[in-house]
């Protein structure tokens, strides 16, 4: 699965925008307005690359553009700063930002991990708890961590029970290939190829995203001064992700060729990817605002989040999940 966290690639997207004079004159001053979405390359982010591509934007009469980042760590001080107007996030990077004193919000979910993100480990290791005393590479205070530390606490351990490599989901492979770990932590395509390695018969996956569902979720964000101001703008990016969603479902192939030409990857690629993620439906959405110790809710995946970075000195204090969020627009559109 290509990386929305480590892609090193750049490209800008543009959707097009209504030029018959008549078509603008019909859809009045939206119809020049323009926006820009901080993101990196994911196969969750399809629905929106669909969106684009087909001008499914094109009633809505908003200009979008995708500004790819290399780094997602840069995408929340882009948003807070005004240099893009909303972005494409793991609920972890929102968190952390509010926590320090950001305005920006979530608007609406987009996809979550599901067994894109996994732990792999040596086949005679089949429990978490034989982790106890191992060598456990994963990067910290990455998604990865948050898998990591969902999976010990579910076992009654934690980190201390473990001996930490502070190691990139992409260094993984190699390193556990040298014999030089038996654990690690990392995402696709990196999980299939170590499960791969020596013909199949050396490492498996032991706990993956599967088994903790909206552990590790992508949003869509703005700042809750720009909701306010561009109510409609924010309604037509999440239209969009919604009727791109609703391609995908009826054409998948079809989908799959257009997705495939903007992450530079075949359709088949394509396909194989996307069973790595789930993007929710207009009608899973509420869900995921309500309160709920389900990991699918961001009150239930937020409260794991957040004690984790407070524990590690990423935060000094937990913003109320409240405070995160604003489906304000997203209710608008339910009535």
């Amino acid at each position: 699965m290509l990386s929305r966290r480590a892609r090193l690639l750049c490209f800008t997207i543009s959707s097009s925008i209504l030029g018959a004079a008549s078509a603008l004159f019909s859809l009045g001053a939206l119809a020049a307005t323009t926006v820009k979405i901080g993101t990196v390359v994911w196969i969750g982010y399809g629905p929106f690359y669909v969106a684009d591509q087909l001008d499914l934007y094109k009633k809505s009469g908003v200009k979008v553009t995708m500004q790819m980042f290399t780094d997602p760590a840069l995408i929340p001080a882009a948003v807070t700063g005004g240099t893009v107007d909303g972005g494409m996030l793991t609920y972890d990077q929102v968190i952390s930002a509010v926590a320090k004193g950001s305005s920006m919000r979530v608007v609406s979910p987009i996809d979550y991990s599901n067994g894109g993100d996994a732990i792999v480990s040596t086949k005679d290791i089949t429990t978490i708890k034989q982790f106890k005393g191992q060598k456990v590479a994963f990067n910290p205070l990455s998604p990865s961590d948050f898998l990591l530390s969902y999976a010990l606490q579910s076992n009654g351990m934690t980190e201390k029970d473990v001996k930490s490599i502070n190691m990139s989901p992409e260094g993984v492979p190699a390193a556990m290939a040298s014999g030089g770990v038996k654990v690690g932590v990392t995402y696709e395509p990196s999980v299939s190829e170590v499960i791969a390695m020596d013909g199949g018969k050396k490492f498996h996956v032991v706990f993956s995203s599967k088994d903790a569902p909206g552990l590790i979720t992508d949003v869509l964000v703005f700042k809750k001064e720009y909701i306010a101001k561009n109510p409609d703008v924010v309604k037509a990016l999440i239209q969009g992700y919604i009727d791109g969603l609703d391609y995908m479902k009826k054409s998948p192939n079809e989908a799959a060729k257009v997705i495939g030409k903007v992450m530079g990857i075949s359709d088949k690629e394509v396909l194989e990817q996307m069973s790595g993620v789930y993007n929710m439906t207009a009608d899973e959405f509420a869900s995921v605002f309500a309160k709920s110790e389900k990991t699918t809710s961001l009150y239930g995946s937020g409260a794991v989040i957040s004690k984790i970075l407070k524990a590690k000195g990423e935060i000094k204090s937990i913003p109320k999940t409240e405070d995160t969020y604003d489906d304000s627009v997203l209710k608008t559109m339910k009535k």
